[in-house]
């Protein structure tokens, strides 16, 4: 083998393990981000008993809230349950009043769903009560 080609296969094999350890290195990284979100997502969620609602409903009505009114179904995706879950989930908050349900006008099979205004009080107090106790 030349020497050329000797110079170029250790510049390829030193190339090759660079990206092999810069992958390693993020993947690591990567990790780490995922169990430390993790354990905080369970830490905040204990803030969210004081607002006297589950997390399946509090997690649909943030949908709601930021982002605008939903149709049962796109709620239903959006949150990656079946519509039939969604609707007892929907069924609790408008109990709540913490939704508005209308039915489309042009198509009476279709509901709408809405945060009512005190939906969105709620909402923001359970967020305000998660960043005060992160920031504490």
């Amino acid at each position: 083998m030349s020497r050329r080609r000797s110079i170029k296969n250790q510049k390829s094999a030193i190339k090759n393990f660079s990206a092999t350890a810069s992958r390693q290195t993020v993947l690591a990284v990567a990790d780490r981000l995922h169990s430390t979100a993790i354990h905080l997502l369970r830490r905040v969620r204990k803030q969210d008993v004081a607002t006297g609602e589950g997390p399946a409903r509090l997690s649909a009505l943030s949908v709601l809230v930021f982002g605008g009114p939903k149709a049962l179904g796109e709620l239903a995706a959006a949150e990656q349950v079946k519509p039939p879950t969604m609707s007892r989930i929907v069924a609790g908050l408008a109990r709540s009043q913490l939704v508005e349900i209308t039915a489309d006008p042009h198509d009476a099979r279709r509901l709408h769903i809405r945060a009512t205004p005190q939906g969105k009080r709620l909402l923001h107090k359970g967020r305000r009560l998660r960043i005060e106790y992160l920031a504490a």
